[in-house]
């Protein structure tokens, strides 16, 4: 008898081998996050966006150019309308600085402010300064999957640590499986209520990857309310000093 076990166990044995394989090849749910993270801005990324602030009886347009590198440094340079031409935003690892034309000062936005709206768009400063970190900030775990867009996707659930300085109690992505797009995302609240949702569309190749280039962000129960981000070009993995992401250097961007 012990000889027909060894003899079934070393049958076995490389069929076990090839079936962990496999399952030590599927992705994390953090994993997933990153790689979607990265095939977004690359190494680093040149991009130039309009944004459009969508109200009931009214509309309003700006254009933005922004410089990232990492995860831990942005600029962002508003260059239309006239009247917040030169408006920058700097993220300098866990620091955001904001350069204003009109007082000739830099501001160091403290954490507290993060929440508030972006230049009064649906979006917050944390949404397009990055003051936190979708990997470091958070637990992620994949919790379900479902079809957008034709798409499958993986749904992540991210919880933030005790201890992260983040603005949602709870985001839930839809990253689709194939080209690790980021295609829908929901905020919730500390009561666990949806505020915001983020959907992504208009995929297309820009700047020599496969993106969405259209982003809506709509509040929960706001009719006819939206903010419309819109990729208009972007250049991936050029080179940049971390010098580049000074408050120094704010002024200079161009």
């Amino acid at each position: 008898m012990k000889k027909k076990v060894l003899v079934l166990c070393s049958i076995l044995l490389p069929f076990a081998i090839v079936f962990t394989s496999f399952i030590s090849d599927d992705p994390s749910a953090k994993d997933i996050v990153s790689k979607a993270e990265n095939n977004a801005k690359g190494l680093s990324s040149i991009m130039e966006m309009t944004i459009q602030i969508v109200r009931p009886t009214w509309t309003r347009s700006m254009s933005v150019k922004a410089w990232s590198k990492g995860e831990h440094y942005s600029l962002m340079l508003v260059t239309a309308p006239a009247k917040d031409a030169g408006t920058l935003f700097l993220k300098r690892v866990r620091e955001i600085w904001n350069w204003v034309p009109s007082i000739e000062r830099v501001v160091k936005l403290p954490p507290s402010m993060m929440a508030q709206s972006f230049m009064g768009t649906d979006f917050t400063n944390d949404d397009l300064v990055k003051a936190s970190s979708r990997i470091d900030d958070y637990t992620h775990r994949i919790a379900g999957d479902s079809v957008i867009q034709g798409r499958k996707c993986w749904k992540i659930e991210m919880i933030p640590l005790p201890a992260a300085a983040v603005v949602w109690s709870k985001v839930s992505m839809w990253i689709d499986q194939k080209d690790y797009l980021e295609l829908r995302i929901e905020f919730y609240d500390e009561d666990n209520k949806l505020v915001n949702v983020l959907q992504c569309s208009d995929v297309k190749t820009i700047g020599g990857r496969i993106l969405p280039c259209k982003m809506e962000m709509i509040p929960a129960g706001k009719k006819g309310q939206e903010t419309v981000i819109l990729y208009n070009s972007a250049v991936f993995n050029t080179t940049f000093s971390d010098d580049f992401f000074t408050t120094q250097n704010m002024k200079k961007a161009k």
